[in-house]
């Protein structure tokens, strides 16, 4: 499988595009979260697209407006509609065979592609989907992940020693608790995005990662019975254990051959 790279317009602005090229069908949209770059993370988008590519299928990744190889000004995820439909543009004409896209986006670029109500793609892939207001990015963990916590540690002998031994700071212990029984706060945001949500008429697979902040913040005002929720235990945000990232690339390909 070859890669190439090229530009293509949105409002004005060129942005930039690699496309790694497959005989498939269905393609694969990938959507970059924060303001990171097409490569990914210790280029692991880049990396994904290669196998994914190597599976069949083709895939598209691209930075938007102000970011990485892109021209103009980065909105925010908030306002990249315009970007993710430009590059789905830009895919269907660069592969006009394909039948399908899928679009996968982590962190920020989850909530994107929902407040977008799916972007006109015919699946979604929505990884650990950033629920926090602004004022909200540096809030302490939700409830639920509290609560986990404080269970795993009355199941350890020794922190129940600890405990027992007076080696405890009750006063953080008290606050904690106070934490664990509160209700996390309304987000606007999450409301927007579950709305969007709704509006979608396609496949949706909704990833957590276990181990990851911004997964379990989205999970306190999900409902739990959704069974398009898959977890992966033990993953971090970005999926970087080997394990995990298997587990990711599995879920992905599901998605691009779920006719």
């Amino acid at each position: 499988m070859s890669r190439r790279h090229f530009a293509f317009d949105c409002l004005g602005s060129a942005l930039a595009g690699s496309l790694d090229e497959a005989p498939g069908t269905t393609g694969l949209l990938i959507v970059t979260g924060g303001n990171e770059t097409r490569a990914g993370a210790f280029s692991s988008q880049a990396s994904l697209a290669a196998e994914i590519a190597a599976a069949g299928h083709p895939v598209l990744r691209f930075d938007r407006r102000g970011v990485g190889d892109s021209d103009g000004v980065n909105f925010g995820f908030r306002d990249e509609s315009d970007d993710i439909a430009a590059a789905l543009g830009a895919f269907r004409a660069e592969c006009p065979s394909l039948r399908r896209v899928v679009a996968f986006g982590n962190c920020d670029a989850a909530s994107a592609l929902m407040l977008a109500g799916g972007a006109g793609f015919d699946s979604l892939v929505l990884s650990n989907p950033w629920t926090y207001e602004d004022h909200q990015a540096d809030a302490p963990p939700p409830p639920s992940t509290i609560r986990a916590r404080y269970a795993a540690k009355l199941k350890n002998p020794r922190e129940v020693l600890r405990l027992l031994s007076g080696k405890v700071n009750f006063a953080k212990l008290a606050r904690g608790l106070a934490s664990a029984a509160s209700r996390p706060p309304a987000s606007g945001l999450a409301a927007d995005m579950k709305a969007g949500l709704a509006g979608f008429a396609g496949s949706v697979r909704i990833l957590i990662a276990a181990r990851d902040r911004t997964g379990q913040a989205f999970l306190a005002g999900w409902d739990p019975r959704d069974p398009r929720l898959n977890r992966c235990p033990g993953a971090d945000h970005a999926y970087s254990d080997e394990s995990s990232r298997r587990w990711l690339l599995a879920r992905i390909l599901d998605a691009l051959t779920d006719e």
